[in-house]
């Protein structure tokens, strides 16, 4: 059974950082794709970053120069560095994997979520 454990989560003071870490445990597929979306209660959840294996990044407008995605292939993690938080970056953070098996099919996992809140 494949799990995403997530980490990093918190409070912090508007202005400063944090970063969240997600691993990919238990899987003998290969990763296509990592992300990180996060969803405010009432909302819809909402992607903020993913990166492919060839490295390709993707951001939400709103984070863009502030959030930086990336990841350690030989730990089966990915980070999401963010910077300059505001309080409307509070949200439960989700991690996403995209994985592949050996006959190119294609299965989606989501982390169990952290919590990240801003304060003004």
């Amino acid at each position: 059974q494949v799990q995403l454990v997530e980490s990093g989560g918190g409070l912090v003071q508007a202005g400063g950082s944090l970063r969240l870490s997600c691993v990919v445990s238990r899987s003998i597929f290969t990763i296509k794709a990592m992300g990180w979306y996060r969803q405010d209660p009432g909302k819809q959840r909402e992607l903020v970053a993913s990166i492919t294996s060839a490295s390709t990044t993707n951001y939400a407008d709103s984070v863009k120069g502030r959030f930086t995605i990336s990841t350690d292939n030989a730990k089966n993690t990915v980070y999401l560095q963010m910077n300059s938080l505001k309080p409307e970056d509070t949200a439960v953070y989700y991690c996403n994997a995209l994985l592949t098996d050996s006959a190119f099919r294609d299965y989606r996992y989501w982390g169990q979520g952290t919590q990240v809140t801003v304060s003004s």
